[in-house]
């Protein structure tokens, strides 16, 4: 004999009833006894209906005819006319009394528990009876019985203990002698000795399977639902879980309790003792084989088998020097949560004896610091206790598995994992069997922490990472199309999975949280919404994805303003905008300072030399206990550009203007031909070499007229340029006098940093430097006489891109 039970979105609607049917019509072979849930959604209404009138609220009528109307219509469109008389006769006369029923509770403004498990039965008490005359009429060998007079109860309502062996003697006498080879039952409902309708507490549709299936020791126990078993972790928050095809009994329960709402905990205790198997079976993908509950089949050795989570936890926090070395305090304590009725999730109590604190459900907070603080009144007059401390607003999250027992490095693993993150951990528990471990964060994370802790235990170290990009033009597509490019190579290679989550340019902005499509961006970008600077970080914020990284292709000030909001909330800086690491020293060593707190890297590699690896070549330097004693760099692939193709053939306001179109300058060409440019990634680097350093101590030798760095836009600076072609032509012909090439060089030394155009003669290392190509020279403490040279193209979107893309990976690599 098997038992189903098929849940609420199983039997939501006429469509899906009909699906029910159909795994029943398969069942040919043997004896069915099949248990069902209320509809969906219909138990809340209940709930929401006997709340109202008990409050006197007349709205409890809407309720009452959304019920009624279902119910009938369900009827109206599952069984043929000639046979629906009967049916609607029932099924008008329950909601007769349950009209009743609710009036009087309206009348008295109340309501008990013994009223309210009346109430709420007839979800389920109305759906067995229309499935089970559903399937008659479609000639299948179905009844109808009622659980109350098998399941039997004590009179605690709302949540009745079993009486087994007056239960399991009703079912196996009922079954043994039972015709017909399905047998329709309604979940939830029992009865008392004393006659009293009693329900088995939310989620009871599976227990009452579980009971009937362990009473007459039945072949296998299905639950059919609308997942296709249990998963590694909730699907729905976690897009990568997959199903476990086989989990121990323990397990199940250890991840039932903690939010997996596949199965209600209750549901294994009575097949366990008979090793019934469980089979999570999926209403609308019957041939997908689910998970089998069953013994401990875990021969691979797989440490956890899933991450859960119980949301809406509070903590209750008891502490004080009066708790040490006192007996009976913990008795008191958990005596006085024990007569509120109220259920403790999770318990840790710190080894000095100082401080117990528990996890209780938010709904009952309130209640459960006003009770303690009673209990321990004179101790918190006396100041030996302090008033109990409540923290709202939490989530549990568990990692659970048969094998976790002893195998070392999981709850390093598990907080690493969390912490590399910025989740913060408020209490930690492990059970005494060591099958889970328990931590409790806040409610707004729990999303970042279950992909987390996903990604580390069953991705295969395969890292999510999360771009949310600012500035799409030049830079930034020849970024994303690299992206685009790369990444089914990052994946399989690297193991780095990587979206873009959020792109934004100057006008719109859009977001798709499983990641835009690279291929169709620029379309899904122009239909995006209005761009605002502060809505894409709060928007960035409110995601919380783990591995964020904000990447900036502008040459924004406002924007470089806005990195320390990022890294303050754990969202890595990823720019080749070289304002923010360029601005005042305080504010530079602010950004260094907050990726450190905040475990979010601040990378800014394409501030010098594109894609060059300058900045990270000179970190490992520093790294290694190197000491950096002068730089001498070109570091402007604008300006080599420009004096590599300038001669007296040529112009310089039509070099400079080339140099433009072909995207070697910054948008304003002026920072570029200023020196200014040169100025800042001369400045980074002494910084990154230890050194305090502004932007006004360094000494800029200009050879720009000062016409020129006063115009006020880009058409009047190159009018400027034509009126001192002479003046240019006069620099050229001098440095070709001596056999020297024209060059923009940057210098630090001693503390002291300079730019300025130099004539570069035959034999020194930057004399064939060619195109828009970059070089620094290092000289360092190992690096005397030769100097560690760093060579190759220093401008361009595609180098600049590519920088980009090297900082993401190092992220990735973090």
């Amino acid at each position: 004999m098997k038992v189903l039970k098929f849940g609420g979105t199983s039997v939501a609607n006429p469509e899906n009833i009909n699906k029910v049917k159909s795994i029943l019509a398969q069942q040919k072979e043997q004896q069915i006894a099949v248990v069902v849930s209320a509809f969906g959604g219909v138990t809340d209404v209940l709930l929401n209906a006997s709340q109202a009138a008990s409050q006197q609220d007349i709205n409890y009528k809407n309720s009452l005819k959304a019920i009624e109307d279902r119910h009938i219509s369900a009827i109206r469109e599952l069984i043929p006319v000639k046979s629906q008389s009967a049916a609607l006769s029932k099924v008008k006369s329950e909601l007769n009394v349950l009209e009743t029923l609710l009036e009087g509770s309206f009348l008295i403004g109340e309501i008990t528990p013994k009223l309210s498990d009346k109430i709420v039965s007839y979800g389920e008490l109305l759906s067995s009876f229309i499935i089970s005359e559903f399937l008659k009429s479609e000639g299948l060998d179905a009844v109808y019985k009622d659980s109350r007079e098998l399941i039997k109860t004590d009179n605690h309502f709302g949540k009745a203990n079993v009486d087994f062996v007056t239960t399991n003697a009703n079912c196996k006498a009922y079954f043994e002698s039972a015709e017909h080879q399905i047998t329709l039952l309604p979940g939830f409902v029992a009865s008392s000795k004393s006659g009293n309708l009693t329900t088995l507490g939310r989620g009871g549709s599976d227990y009452t399977a579980a009971i009937i299936a362990a009473a007459v020791d039945a072949d296998m126990l299905e639950i059919w639902t609308d997942v296709s078993g249990m998963y590694t972790a909730n699907p729905k928050l976690v897009k990568q879980a997959k199903c476990v095809a086989h989990i121990s009994y323990q397990e199940a329960m250890e991840l039932s309790h903690f939010g997996a709402k596949v199965l209600y905990p209750p549901t294994i205790q009575p097949v366990l003792g008979r090793e019934i198997p469980i089979a999570i079976k999926n209403t609308f993908d019957p041939e997908n084989p689910g998970t089998l509950v069953a013994k401990n089949t875990n021969g691979n050795g797989k440490t956890v088998r899933g991450i859960s989570h119980v949301g809406n936890i509070s903590l209750l926090s008891l502490e004080g020097p009066g708790m040490i070395g006192i007996p009976g305090i913990s008795k008191r304590f958990f005596e006085t949560l024990s007569v509120k009725n109220i259920s403790i999730v999770l318990i840790t109590q710190a080894s000095s004896e100082h401080s117990i604190c528990v996890g209780i459900a938010d709904q009952d907070v309130d209640v459960a610091a006003e009770a303690v603080n009673e209990t321990f009144e004179f101790e918190i007059s006396t100041k030996k206790i302090k008033p109990v401390i409540v923290e709202k607003d939490l989530t549990i999250v568990a990692l659970v598995g048969d094998n976790m027992k002893s195998h070392q490095g999981l709850s390093g693993k598990m907080f690493s994992t969390l912490g590399k993150n910025n989740v913060n951990i408020r209490a930690i528990a492990q059970g005494a069997s060591e099958r889970n471990i328990s931590a409790v964060i806040k409610k707004e994370d729990v999303k970042k922490a279950l992909n987390s802790l996903h990604e580390t235990f069953f991705e295969e170290n395969i890292k999510q990472l999360n771009l949310f990009v600012m500035g799409v033009g030049n830079v930034g597509s020849k970024f994303l199309a690299q992206i685009r490019q790369q990444k089914k190579y990052l994946k399989e290679e690297l193991k780095l999975n990587v979206r873009v989550i959020g792109m934004s340019n100057s006008r719109t902005m859009a977001f798709d949280e499983n990641g835009i499509s690279l291929k169709d961006w620029e379309s899904i970008l122009e239909q995006g919404e209005p761009a605002d600077k502060q809505k894409f970080f709060d928007r960035i914020n409110t995601l919380n994805y783990r591995n964020s990284i904000f990447v900036d292709n502008t040459a924004s000030e406002e924007v470089s303003k806005s990195y320390a909001s990022y890294l303050k909330n754990s969202i890595s800086v990823v720019t080749c905008n070289k304002i923010a690491s360029s601005s005042d020293y305080a504010y530079y060593k602010e950004l260094k300072q907050l990726a450190k707190q905040y475990n979010a890297p601040y990378l800014f590699e394409t501030n010098v030399g594109a894609g060059l690896p300058i900045i990270d070549t000179l970190k490992h330097l520093i790294a290694s206990g190197d000491r950096v004693r002068k730089i001498q760099a070109v570091l402007s692939g604008s300006l080599n550009f420009v004096f590599n193709t300038f001669d007296d053939s040529t112009t310089f306001h039509d070099v400079v203007k080339q140099a433009q179109e072909q995207g070697y300058t910054e948008p304003d060409p002026t920072i570029d031909l200023s020196g200014v440019d040169v100025m800042r990634k001369i400045l980074i680097l002494a910084r990154e070499s230890g050194h305090q350093l502004d932007i006004d101590d360094i000494e800029n030798e200009s050879f720009l007229p000062k016409e020129s760095l006063d115009t006020d836009s880009n058409e009047a600076f190159f009018e400027s340029l034509k009126k001192y072609e002479d003046d240019f032509q006069k620099l050229y012909s001098d440095a070709a006098a001596k056999d020297c090439k024209l060059k923009y060089v940057a210098q630090f030394e001693d503390g002291k940093a300079k730019v300025g155009l130099q004539q570069i003669p035959k034999g020194h290392d930057f004399y064939n430097l060619e195109g828009s190509d970059n070089i620094v020279l290092f000289f360092t403490d190992r690096y005397v006489n030769q100097p560690l040279i760093i060579k190759g193209a220093g401008a361009g979107a595609d180098v600049t891109a590519s920088g980009i893309f090297a900082d993401i990976v190092r992220i990735g690599n973090f």
